[in-house]
């Protein structure tokens, strides 16, 4: 008895050896012996099946968390692993392999919660294609649609908006019914107005019914889709139903409908939070406040403003803007100025946005006077780059002396100097024709810590060749090539031209040259600011000379180039020239512009060739331009016989030639 007792048990030793050797998992179960043969060969067991799996109070089965833990192990582990390049698939066949030793499959309750804990959008949408081929028995359900729908809707994946619509209309082809969790997902996804309709379609497909979260997605996604009619819409059906929003999506509500200039539908909506129970926050009062100001109630804005501060909410830096916005639109310099001081005593730091609202309101009521007063007052916040920004922003505004007097003051209080204040002011005394500051603050720019560049000594060259300041002109130059910087190409152009300018022809010619010898070459505008210099002041051959080396240096000339020397030729009865390189310039697929056509016009005019000029103003029409004064001016002469007469003439602004009507 003893002897056949140790047979079975190391008959049953050797079946459980042999099953290890097969299987390297297998599903344990428990099996009690029940009879043996008399020769113990044979043994009879009762096998104990595996416990159903277990299900919740909704009936759904309850997924087994060792199981979804080992198979993300496993996707995660060979996904991340070099033998992926040679195998995409390895880490599904591994789970494949690990899921038939345990004759068991996933539920779809299973999958989801593996979606859920895969870090890879593009791993989880492969495994989600992946469950199918499991288990004949395994349909994907709304649970794990709508799991891959909020990876994917999460995801940066480019093509993520094609993946979501491929994977609706799969849903659809397979019957699959959402449930209302889906379609927020899709809402909150979707930026499109057409996507949106189709939200709504399914939920009546689906016969869903809408909660109050659907609603607030619903009106979140048609603003922003900047639909603010169908947000507001839906905003007004949800309100029916009892449902109300969230502060934040009030407040896109609210701002949506201010930007659209809804401003009954806004106060509408404002008045809807407070009998909610939703009570509005700072952002909120600062949307009504832009509202109310931007329709010109400032008193209304104020009250607001007051009402804010009265809960005791703290305005930012947008809502003390937006209220001194509010004031300057109803031109309330006082009120406005008080309001910044009050500002700058609650310890908010004032923008470039304040500085420039307040400074246009005192510019456009001319009160620019009390521009100290604000810098007084904020003194503490006043650094190098907001001194720089109001130098600039006075400059464009055409208020050069208040520029001036605030550059002066930026450069006695700070060590350093801002090198856009110092490039702004030198244009600003440019233009103002200040040559002489131009010139001493160009010269003490570097006792700022600022050096000195090309540009900055162009910018007063220029100035100076336009006024033929010309011993200045020369003086500064020759600063510039002692000291630095080194001049370039544009300051050898400003210098031809003005040169031309005041009739300098040989000095011109001189820097021509000093650029020809340059470490720059001369481009197109040196040969146009110098063809033009000798065309003008009588040297015609070497202009045309100078036209023909444009060719051979390899420079196409423009319509600059032909227009300046038709005129030259013009002005000095070579009209047949002059009309001979108009055919050229159109032979060289060179446009005319309506500066050219005037200055032919006139020569054709001026020499009584009267049918041609007629027959050249009908060749403009067909060219699409549009006739300016001087063509009319030119017109009417021709139309009056009244060519050859004094005529009292204007400055071309490209060639520098004067062609202007009759007087």
């Amino acid at each position: 008895m003893r002897w056949k007792t140790h047979r079975r048990h190391l008959l049953l030793s050797t079946i459980t050896r042999a099953a290890i050797l097969i299987r390297r998992y297998g599903t344990k179960y428990t099996a009690k012996i029940t009879s043996t043969s008399p020769t113990g060969r044979k043994v009879s067991a009762q096998v104990t099946p595996p416990e159903p799996l277990p299900f919740d109070s909704r009936g759904y089965p309850i997924p087994r968390r060792y199981l979804i833990c080992k198979a993300t192990q496993i996707l995660l582990q060979t996904h991340g692993s070099p033998q992926k390049l040679l195998d995409p698939t390895d880490p599904f066949r591994c789970l494949q392999n690990y899921l038939s030793t345990l004759s068991i499959s996933l539920t779809p309750n299973e999958a989801s919660e593996i979606l859920k804990s895969l870090n890879s959008p593009s791993l989880a949408l492969r495994f989600f294609h992946f469950c199918p081929s499991l288990s004949a028995k395994f349909h994907h359900d709304s649970i794990t649609y709508s799991r891959i729908l909020l990876i994917l809707s999460k995801s940066n994946l480019p093509d993520r908006f094609h993946l979501v619509r491929s994977l609706v209309s799969e849903m659809e082809k397979n019957g699959v019914i959402g449930s209302i969790s889906t379609v927020n997902i899709l809402i909150g996804f979707y930026e499109e107005s057409e996507d949106l309709e189709k939200c709504i379609g399914l939920i009546k497909k689906w016969g869903l019914r809408m909660t109050g979260y659907t609603y607030k997605c619903l009106v979140q996604a048609y603003l922003r889709s900047r639909n603010t009619e169908k947000g507001f819409a839906v905003y007004l059906e949800m309100k029916k139903k009892g449902y109300m929003l969230d502060i934040f999506s009030y407040n896109m509500l609210l701002d949506a409908l201010v930007k659209d200039s809804e401003v009954d539908q806004a106060y509408m909506v404002f008045e809807d939070m407070k009998r909610k129970h939703c009570e509005p926050d700072e952002y909120t009062y600062t949307i009504m406040i832009k509202m109310t100001g931007k329709i010109g109630k400032p008193d209304e804005s104020l009250a607001l403003f007051q009402e804010m501060l009265k809960k005791d909410f703290t305005p930012n830096l947008i809502t003390w803007n937006t209220m001194i916005q509010a004031l300057a639109n109803a031109r309330m310099v006082d009120r406005a100025i008080l309001l910044f001081s009050k500002m700058v005593e609650k310890e908010c730091r004032p923008s470039e946005f304040t500085y420039s609202v307040i400074l246009h309101l005192l510019a456009t009521e001319g009160k620019l006077d009390r521009l100290d007063e604000v810098v007084e007052v904020s003194e503490k916040y006043m650094n190098r780059a907001i001194y720089a920004y109001l130098v600039k922003t006075l400059n464009k505004l055409g208020h050069a002396s208040e520029a001036h007097r605030l550059f002066c003051n930026m450069w006695s209080f700070h060590e350093r100097g801002d090198r856009d204040a110092c490039v702004s002011m030198l244009e600003c005394l440019c233009s103002a024709g200040k040559t002489t500051e131009a010139i001493d603050l160009l010269g003490k720019i570097h006792e700022k810590g600022i050096s000195t560049e090309t540009v900055m000594y162009n910018t007063v060259l220029a100035a100076l060749g336009k006024l033929k300041q010309i011993p200045q002109l020369h003086d500064l130059y020759e600063k510039m090539k002692q000291d630095g910087p080194l001049p370039d190409t544009f300051t050898f152009n400003i210098l031809i031209s003005s040169f031309g300018r005041a009739g300098k022809v040989d000095e011109a010619i001189k820097i021509f040259e000093e650029l020809e010898d340059s470490d720059f070459k001369p481009d197109i505008v040196s040969y146009n600011s110098l063809i033009n210099c000798l065309g003008k002041n009588g040297h015609l051959d070497e202009a045309h000379m100078r036209f023909k080396e444009m060719g051979e240096k390899g420079f196409n000339p423009d319509v600059v180039t032909y227009s300046t020397l038709i005129e030259c030729f013009g002005k000095t009865d070579k009209v047949e020239m002059a009309c001979r390189l108009f055919d050229e310039m159109l032979a060289e697929g060179c446009s005319p512009n309506i500066v050219t056509y005037n200055i032919l016009l006139d020569c054709l005019e001026s020499s009584g060739r009267t049918a041609e000029a007629f027959d050249l103003y009908a060749k403009l029409k067909q060219q699409g331009l549009t006739p300016d004064s001087i063509t009319y001016a030119v017109l009417a002469r021709l139309q009056s016989g009244s060519h050859g007469k004094v005529r009292v003439r204007k400055q071309n602004p490209i060639t520098g030639w004067v062609v202007s009507p009759l007087r």
